[in-house]
């Protein structure tokens, strides 16, 4: 194979650096590259492609540079895939230990990765968890030590450790669905009120409650959800030592949470009351973080009252949702975030309503700017299955995220005077005192 290889000499200006080169070289191992090549002459060609973009050598190229070497002797590779171009540049840096650019390095892999090209370089397909700013791949989840996930626009609930947190919080059965304990307790609640409480509503995520109370939440930081359904965000916040308030019109629900509160020794406080009378339960500026799901408008109709926003047609259904948020706001204290997580709907001739900068409107309108908006990845589970008629007969995608909208009241240079490191707790511990 040697054979098939020319070394000729080529311009140095003529060469031209690989855009994503994964490889760091210091003016320190610049010097000494150079310092060799003096010494010892040129004696390793740099490689190149049909285009001269570097393969290996961009260290040997800059020590020209430095050199001031009008020729270098190079090898043109034709022969190669574009494929082979990038593992070939990774094996040759991989074999020649130096600092690495690991964001680089993570773009590098994950394109291999698409191109199906299998090769082993002696460590995996990095996650962006791994690559905090340019430290090494192999002190693994630094950001996911310190911030829970990393505190990136894109969090996936896919990822094994993101499961691994939620089925420890999924022990407590917080929601009660399971078991012949729920339901009894169902049929209790049916028999109180007449009616069987509403089904097929979502279940929050509890290890999605965890991460935005712990970002968003000073310490011990009083919580108020005025859209409250499940127990779930009560029993995860009181759990991590917040004071949390929540606010629902059904009095069905507003029991269940009370009764599983007690049962795992919650704190969490529900009261059941339309969410336009919050004057009548809270002090204005006396909480220090909002938060909530609200109604899709119709997408869960979640009880017959009259006044379920989720009855309303879509106009008196914002009209009402911007209201309610004007009153929580007026909760909040100053320099304090509000999180709403939401999610667009589409109406009946399946076009998406805006649902989302609807809710940023009445926000922005009433004293809170938004200021960070993340993309919650949720489990695949049924899409699959789902998604193919729709697609079908109106080219309708099945939408598998979320939004966490997160609005700031106040001056954001203050942040860093009320929101301090983040304590992690090792939630296994919870669960097995519960």
């Amino acid at each position: 194979m040697i054979d098939k290889f020319k070394i000729e000499l080529t311009e140095t200006n003529k060469i031209i650096p690989y855009e994503n080169n994964t490889k760091i070289h210091p003016d320190a191992q610049i010097k000494l590259i150079a310092d060799s090549i003096e010494k010892f002459n040129f004696d390793q060609p740099i490689v190149v492609d049909e285009d001269f973009i570097v393969i290996k050598g961009h260290g040997r190229l800059l020590a020209a540079q430095h050199l001031k070497l009008d020729k270098v002797p190079v090898i043109i590779r034709t022969d190669l895939t574009e494929a082979q171009k990038i593992a070939s540049r990774i094996a040759d840096n991989k074999s020649n230990e130096s600092d690495w650019d690991f964001p680089l390095l993570n773009i590098e892999l994950e394109e291999l990765n698409d191109l199906d090209f299998d090769y082993d370089f002696g460590f995996d397909i990095l996650r962006p968890e791994d690559c905090e700013d340019e430290k090494p791949v192999f002190e693994k989840g630094k950001l996911t030590e310190k911030y829970l996930m990393p505190p990136f626009s894109i969090i996936d609930s896919r990822k094994g450790k993101w499961q691994e947190r939620k089925r420890w919080w999924k022990t407590l059965n917080i929601e009660g669905q399971k078991g012949r304990d729920a339901e009894c307790l169902q049929t209790s609640i049916d028999e109180k009120y007449g009616r069987k409480q509403m089904t097929g509503t979502s279940i929050f995520d509890p290890f999605l409650a965890e991460l935005c109370y712990k970002w968003f939440n000073i310490d011990k930081g009083k919580i108020l959800d005025p859209f409250a359904g499940g127990a779930t965000r009560g029993v995860v916040a009181s759990m991590l030592d917040y004071d949390y308030t929540g606010i629902d019109l059904r009095a069905e629900q507003v029991d269940v949470n009370i009764i599983k509160g007690k049962e795992l020794n919650s704190s969490a406080k529900w009261i059941c009351d339309d969410s336009l009378n919050i004057d009548k339960h809270i002090d204005n500026d006396s909480i220090d973080m909002i938060f909530t799901c609200p109604p899709y408008a119709d997408l869960e109709v979640y009880s017959d009252l009259d006044n379920d926003i989720s009855n309303m047609d879509y106009d008196n259904f914002i009209e009402v949702y911007t209201e309610i948020i004007k009153k929580t706001l007026s909760k909040l204290k100053e320099n304090r975030f509000a999180v709403f997580v939401v999610g667009d709907i589409r109406d009946k001739k399946g076009f998406y309503r805006n649902f989302i900068d609807d809710t940023k409107r009445a926000f922005n309108n009433n004293g809170a700017l938004t200021y960070n908006e993340i993309i919650y990845i949720q489990s695949l589970g049924t899409a699959a299955i789902r998604a193919g008629r729709p697609f079908k007969s109106g080219r309708k995608v099945v939408k598998v995220h979320e939004n966490v909208l997160v609005f700031y009241k106040g001056n954001p240079k203050d942040i860093s005077k009320y929101y301090k490191e983040i304590e992690v707790m090792d939630i296994s511990e919870l669960v097995d005192e519960v």
